[in-house]
């Protein structure tokens, strides 16, 4: 097939996405919330606190999965050659959900075998049953990034594909702010959902620490009582997830996607191979800038992550669902930001302004965090995540609507898997060093509050750094040297 055979009206007959058809979209990203709230919510709560395993390891099994964000350049441009069911992208987004919803479920097993063997030993104690099981967690985690990444990334790509520049910020809004509906949605969902396990006479929450020592707790937690809850909450939500994506994918790519158009004016997609790809990513110095934006932009923005409920029950007492909650207050925040800045603060200051603003506001937040805890007023930091959640939400619609204006159509799949790399391995970094920065900060103060105030101090300097790499950033050069990098690409192949 050559270029004339093509029909020259397609782009013209294709139409446009409507605001319910980028809603329908943003149903995938919600179940990536419910999942994100299983994950870092209540596992990472429910191993910390409850089970008495260390926040380093915890975090460092959490990371896991962002370690292996590599694989999102691949599957990217696997996605933009290669077709599942006769589709570059839905197909890919379809299998993933099923993978890692299935390696969600074995890793949670895993986690019951880590705390029968810190109940038997009455404490974390390094053995090589425990190292076993413990690699064994963090294989499982590997696979679910390994199957996250395959759905995720050309989930994106196909945002790409669907849509053009001037209706990108507004999908990325309501894509995005489905993502936080989700979060929202599992933070509350999960919240009653242990708050009845703890009505039962189960053993949850910081607050039994001013009865029982940390070991004696430990000792009577019944993990028999607490695993078939947990179980059936670790089925039911990857099941959700699986129907919300094939919900909100199914038929979209088919009538919306410019994908075949785009690439019939220079090449077909199967003809573009991987190493061409990454010569075209790395034609320009933009991409490594506005990958280093990302990286230093993201680091600084989930650092807490892995911390947040831990801070909720160890400063302020709170139960694990209290904690859980915290999620919520957050995710209403971004919801709010995510809305508000695609549909009036981009239109209004530009993108790379609005990025700017997100910065500021961000570090502002974690200031106020640590206010909450001097003060010991639980209001104050519901209030205050509920404001950092805005501001994550303005920094985050600016960042990603330029990320979506620093891709290049032709390969598409490549450059999101690359910004994908950046974004996943940064916030692997964050949620460890999260942890690590709280066990060291423990060491050093030995005042819970102090140790979790060095994590919030670290990621407001970050986010300070983050905006002077973001000056360096200029779309316009990034535009003319990949079309550069394109054209020499297709005179070579011409000239072979």
């Amino acid at each position: 097939m050559t270029i004339s055979d093509l029909p020259q009206s397609l782009p013209d007959q294709l139409p446009s996405v409507g605001p319910l058809t980028m809603m329908r979209l943003g149903l995938f990203n919600m179940g990536l919330g419910l999942m994100a709230v299983l994950t870092l919510a209540v596992l990472n709560r429910v191993m910390i606190s409850e089970l008495d395993i260390p926040a380093t390891v915890t975090a460092g099994a959490l990371a896991v999965p962002q370690f292996m964000a590599p694989a999102r350049v691949f599957f990217g441009q696997l996605s933009d050659r290669k077709k599942i069911f006769g589709l570059h992208r839905s197909g890919y987004v379809w299998i993933g959900t099923i993978l890692f919803g299935s390696a969600v479920l074995v890793a949670v097993q895993i986690v019951w075998k880590l705390a029968e063997l810190v109940q038997a030993n009455g404490s974390w104690v390094w053995s090589g049953e425990m190292t076993f099981w413990a690699i064994a967690l963090g294989a499982v985690l590997g696979f679910y990034g390994l199957a996250l990444s395959s759905s995720s990334t050309p989930f994106t790509a196909l945002l790409v594909d669907i849509s053009e520049e001037k209706t990108r910020s507004k999908i990325v809004a309501i894509v995005w702010s489905m993502l936080l509906v989700g979060v929202v949605i599992g933070g509350i969902s999960g919240s009653i959902f242990l708050g009845k396990i703890q009505q039962s006479g189960i053993i949850l929450g910081a607050n039994v620490g001013s009865m029982l020592s940390q070991g004696e707790k430990l000792l009577n937690t019944p993990i028999d009582s607490l695993r078939g809850p947990i179980n059936s909450l670790f089925i039911i939500a990857p099941a959700i997830a699986f129907g919300l994506g094939l919900l909100g994918t199914i038929g979209v790519e088919r009538k919306y996607s410019r994908f075949q158009r785009r690439n019939a004016a220079t090449k077909r997609e199967d003809q573009i191979t991987f190493t061409e790809s990454l010569k075209i990513v790395t034609s320009s110095r933009q991409t490594a800038i506005f990958f280093s934006f990302l990286v230093v932009f993201t680091i600084s923005l989930f650092m807490q992550e892995a911390v947040l409920e831990p801070y909720g029950g160890e400063v302020f007492g709170m139960s694990i669902g209290e904690s859980t909650l915290l999620n919520s207050y957050w995710g209403m925040g971004v919801l709010v930001g995510y809305s508000a800045t695609g549909f009036l603060v981009v239109p209004r200051i530009g993108k790379k302004n609005t990025a700017r603003l997100g910065c500021v506001l961000v570090a502002v937040c974690f200031g106020l965090m640590i206010l909450a805890g001097v003060t010991q007023k639980p209001e104050i930091l519901k209030y205050a995540l509920v404001l950092f959640g805005a501001a994550t939400g303005i920094g985050t619609i600016g960042a990603i609507s330029l990320m979506l204006d620093l891709t290049a159509a032709e390969t598409a799949g490549t450059f999101i898997g690359t910004w994908a790399l950046a974004q996943a391995m940064s916030r692997a970094i964050a949620t460890l060093l999260g942890g690590v920065v709280l066990d060291i900060g423990r060491a050093i103060f030995g005042v819970p509050l102090l140790a979790y105030g060095s994590v919030f101090v670290l990621q407001a300097i970050g986010m300070i750094c983050a905006l002077i790499v973001l000056e360096r950033v200029n779309v316009r050069e990034f535009k003319e040297n990949t079309k550069q990098a394109i054209a020499t690409i297709l005179e070579g192949e011409l000239d072979g």
